[in-house]
């Protein structure tokens, strides 16, 4: 798993994401199969916090929601802490304040969110196309929700390019 890299196709470019295997074993087999079995294709990038992330990954946000997609959006993982630091760049898991609560939703750091560490599970790293992630940031919000939300068009697992860093 740890040499896997999931392509992110979307409207600002594509975000070419390593897989942290080590750092979140459970997160990554998780990520890597809502991507390759196309969950993730259709959805939106449904929240921007200028300056410091970008959230996608709400199957909801999808063009077409099937009832086993929709009982896939309700299985929870558990969480993962580790000693990957929440800097620009890195991807984690979104979760409620409950332990144990992430779903499908992730989120790409644009600024450090070092207020993450330990209690978030960092399970990637962008490795290309972090202006597209910034392209997304940047774009007219109301509040957190973006006016245009970017569409993830299309997640792809393939080999990485080189293997994984260490976190």
């Amino acid at each position: 798993m740890s040499k896997q890299c999931v392509t992110l196709d979307t409207g600002a470019g594509q975000i070419v994401v390593e897989m942290l295997a080590e750092a979140a074993p459970e997160t990554v087999r998780n990520f890597l199969n809502l991507a390759a079995t196309g969950a993730y294709d259709t959805t939106t990038f449904s929240r921007v916090v200028k300056g410091f992330v970008v959230q996608g990954g709400s199957l909801s946000t999808r063009e077409k929601l099937t009832p086993e997609l929709a009982r896939r959006a309700a299985r929870t993982v558990p969480d993962e802490p580790n000693a990957v630091k929440h800097v620009r760049g890195v991807v984690s898991m979104a979760r409620s304040e409950q332990p144990n609560s992430a779903t499908t939703h992730f989120f790409i750091l644009v600024g450090d969110g070092p207020h993450l560490d330990g209690t978030f599970a960092a399970f990637g790293r962008v490795t290309r196309g972090m202006e597209a992630a910034d392209a997304i940031n940047n774009a007219e919000t109301d509040g957190e929700k973006p006016r245009h939300p970017v569409r993830l068009n299309r997640a792809t697992v393939t080999p990485c390019a080189k293997p994984a860093t260490n976190p």
